[in-house]
């Protein structure tokens, strides 16, 4: 029986169309004489939905009893017993009731599929496993329900259903997604515009990657080697030859003409020992990432074929190149990467060849005959080598000219081959040539005739002896050449580990200054080290040190290395090697970067508090003129009415006005205290004490110290939030002067406040359906002495707004602004949820 076919209708966010997607094409194929049934579909009470199942057969649904309650799942068995050509299942990734006969709908489906049956399903691009983490980073939710990449990814065929966020939030302001009493909290929340972006270009990339994966899958069945133009991608190849700058910029320009991507390649020999000079990949790097490309490294045997390659696998249209400055002899003996290349690309991809234009020095550096690199052994190993060789040689020859007649020239040259190899080993290439040039001339002298003369009457003697001699200095090179690459290969390994611990230090530490010299002296194996700052009068200052020889003056070290123009890496104890250098100016830039880092964020945490001792000053001027208004105001009144002489009230008016003047008086001590303590804060004397409170206790106290509110105000603050990390009464008078200000701008609806947790975050929404505020006056708002249009009613000067976010930034909230559905303003109040 063939497995049936899986079609997928993928969406960024609930609402966007998927089940009407699903439901349309399942209509469509019923017209078109297909045996279609709907096994399952969740309309969410959107009619536009319920719509379009028209006259589609559905299969019953199957109840079960789960916790005294009821609820509906697919019926398994009644699809596969009714068995169609195809059938609508909604909600891949929902998770079952348990009792029923798979964990996950995802299994019901891969069950239906497997008898034959072709399945049409629909899935949110945050329920796929492998995006849920950034799911929950962008929008603060974690999804619970889920689906393995692979099952998404199995699908024959996904289709994308696309909107615009501003066209989905509309759609949510008009209720066709939530119900009107969910709308608030969904824009605010999860629908934002900047979540609905994200999730969207999260699903296009998705689905671009799985469009990839289809093309290649495509090519290798098909047997296609080459690219498909299917979009523009040039790759150049990077090396540390010099010119590399220009080779870079030229292919960008390249790729800026044809709308291309800009990928950059290395290809690192295999054996890791070759390497261009240390920093060259890295500023290469850097210039192609600003140049708006990416950077590739790859292994490979040989450079030539790994490069074409590596351009196949990416698709690559354009090939740049850099035009060797080998000299001829090194290009005949060794080959041209260039011409390899354009051979093995074959037609398939353009390669441009690029001249690069480079200075006297580089120049004569790359056309001069390379150097043959000696192995770096030690002086007392190349004198053991000739003292090996000094020794060795007499005793060799005088055993050997003993057994003269049974031995014979050519076990005798194998005996001194043996010696010339063990000579190489010990003490390098040049006791190995020594003793090759002596052997040479010993087995002239004392094994071929005549012997004991320098004459060779046999000729094919001649030709063993120059054999003996080339053979015994090709074998001391290699024995050079293997030495030189072990010792190649420690000191990489040595280099890796020390690069390795400093990447871990400068990422792990907060201030990592220290942590690398510590590194420092210890990879180096030095006495001390410093990094000391000379000002412009001379004053030394040293910032941080390491070791016991630790220096404190620049003339005090043996090495030193420019930080800054006035700050210095000092080095005391043993001098280093040529190859150290690099690894040591590796050091000196982490130690350049974490000393800026320490700067910076010394700068910063000085400009974080002015700037909030600025916040809260203006906060407490403002609460000054504006909330001990009210206050002095009402004691004012009921006072002068009491004293005067020409009304004479009753007792019970008295006591009232007496109660006023009491009730105000405790309000306005309450107000002073608090911006008491507030200023205390800005100056240092106390801190803000925040502690785990419930919400909806310091929106009743809010609520409670506002005059006339009631049946104006509706209050949605589930007590089962979490608690909130805050100075309560901080947020008490934030959330006040919010809601009056919201009260003050609805006259003739109730305001409502609603809460709902977000994350690790918990959010107040103070919703008013006043004239609201246009976004570019916003900003402004927040300012003190600002009102709405700038018209005086006598209710305020302007402050409330500004206290509010004083308070609630104090306390460690977030306050915004957004737009109320169908007109008014609504104010956004984000706490943190207290640890537990």
């Amino acid at each position: 029986m063939a497995r049936g076919t899986l079609r997928i209708y993928l969406g960024a966010a609930p609402g966007v169309g998927k089940t009407y997607a699903m439901l349309n094409e399942g209509w469509r194929r019923h017209e078109r004489g297909t045996d279609v049934v709907v096994g399952y579909v969740e309309t969410h009470g959107r009619t536009s939905t319920a719509e379009q199942v028209r006259d589609l057969e559905i299969v019953a649904r199957r109840t079960i009893e789960y916790r005294d309650q009821t609820f509906e799942e697919m019926d398994v068995d009644a699809v596969l017993s009714r068995r169609p050509r195809q059938v609508l299942i909604d909600e891949l990734a929902h998770t079952n009731v348990p009792g029923s006969r798979n964990e996950k709908r995802w299994q019901d489906v891969l069950e239906l599929l497997d008898a034959g049956v072709d399945v049409i399903s629909t899935v949110n691009i945050q329920h796929l496993e492998s995006l849920n983490d950034v799911v929950e980073g962008i929008t603060g939710v974690r999804q619970r329900e889920t689906v393995p990449d692979a099952v998404v990814r199995s699908a024959d065929q996904i289709e994308l259903v696309d909107m615009t966020p501003e066209a989905l939030r509309r759609r949510m302001a008009h209720g066709n997604i939530y119900g009107h009493d969910k709308i608030d909290a969904a824009l605010g929340n999860y629908f934002r515009v900047g979540n609905l972006a994200a999730l969207r270009e999260l699903a296009l990339l998705w689905v671009a990657d799985r469009v990839d994966e289809a093309l290649i899958d495509y090519r290798q069945q098909h047997g296609i080697e080459g690219p498909w133009e299917t979009k523009e991608r040039v790759v150049v190849a990077l090396t540390g030859a010099p010119g590399g700058d220009d080779l870079i910029r030229r292919a960008a320009r390249i790729a800026a003409r044809i709308r291309a991507d800009l990928v950059g390649v290395h290809v690192q020999s295999d054996d890791g020992l070759t390497a261009p000079p240390a920093g060259v990949l890295e500023q290469r790097r850097a210039l192609l990432q600003e140049l708006g490309g990416t950077f590739h490294e790859v292994v490979g045997v040989d450079v030539p074929t790994a490069l074409v390659q590596f351009a196949r696998a990416e698709n690559a249209t354009q090939l740049v190149l850099g035009a060797t400055h080998q000299s001829r002899w090194r290009e005949l003996s060794r080959g041209s990467v260039v011409n390899r290349v354009i051979r093995e690309a074959s037609g398939a991809i353009d390669v441009h060849v690029i001249s690069t234009t480079l200075d006297d020095d580089a120049g004569r550096s790359l056309l001069a005959p390379a150097r043959f690199r000696l192995a770096p052994l030690s002086r007392s190993r190349r004198v053991t080598g000739l003292a090996l060789a000094v020794v060795g040689l007499p005793l060799v020859t005088l055993v050997l000219a003993q057994l003269r007649s049974s031995v014979g020239l050519q076990n005798a040259m194998l005996c001194y081959l043996l010696l010339v190899v063990a000579v190489s080993t010990v003490g390098g290439v040049w006791p190995g040539v020594i003793a090759s040039i002596a052997g040479f001339f010993l087995l002239n002298w004392f094994f071929t005739p005549p012997i004991h003369t320098f004459t060779i009457s046999n000729g094919r003697d001649v030709l063993a002896l120059i054999s003996f001699l080339v053979v015994a200095g090709v074998i001391s090179a290699l024995v050079n050449l293997a030495a030189r690459r072990a010792a190649d290969a420690s000191r990489a390994r040595t280099e890796a580990q020390a690069l390795a611990r400093m990447a871990s230090t400068v990422l792990r530490e907060p201030d990592p200054l220290p942590h690398l010299l510590d590194d420092l002296v210890a990879v180096f194996r030095q006495e001390g080290a410093a990094v000391i700052r000379v000002d412009g009068n001379g004053a030394v200052t040293v910032e941080a040190r390491a070791g016991v020889g630790a220096p404190v003056l620049p003339s005090e070290g043996t090495v030193s290395v420019p930080l800054s123009p006035d700050t210095t890496l000092v080095l005391r104890g043993p001098d280093l090697r040529a190859e150290d250098r690099a690894v040591l100016h590796a050091f000196a830039t982490q130690l350049a970067v974490a000393r800026d880092a320490r700067r910076l964020q010394t700068e910063a945490s000085s400009a974080t508090a002015l700037a909030k001792t600025n916040e809260l000053r203006t906060a407490l001027l403002a609460a000054v003129s504006h909330d001990l208004r009210t206050p002095l105001a009402s004691i004012k009144a009921s006072a002068t009415s009491l004293l005067g002489e020409d009304v004479a009230f009753d007792a019970a008016t008295t006591k009232d006005l007496l109660q006023t003047i009491d009730d105000e008086a405790d309000r306005l001590n309450s107000l002073v205290g608090n911006l008491l303590d507030m200023s205390r804060l800005r100056a240092g004397a106390i801190v803000v004490q925040p502690k785990p409170v419930g919400l909806e206790e310091v929106v009743a106290a809010a609520i409670s110290s506002l005059p006339a509110t009631r049946g104006r105000i509706d209050v949605d603050v589930p007590e089962t939030l979490p608690a909130v990390e805050v100075d309560a009464a901080l947020l008490e008078r934030a959330i006040a002067n919010l809601v009056e200000n919201a009260l003050r701008y609805s006259p003739d609806t109730a305001v409502r406040l609603t809460a709902g947790g977000i994350g690790d975050r918990v959010v107040l929404r103070i919703v008013d359906t006043g004239p609201g505020i246009p976004e570019h006056e916003r900003d402004r708002m927040f300012r003190p002495f600002q009102r709405l249009g700038d018209n005086p009613d006598g209710t305020g000067v302007g402050l409330g707004l500004a206290v509010a976010r004083g308070f609630v930034d104090a306390t460690g909230g977030e306050l915004g602004m957004e737009d109320t559905p169908g007109g008014g303003t609504t104010m956004v109040v984000s706490l943190p949820v207290a640890p537990r």
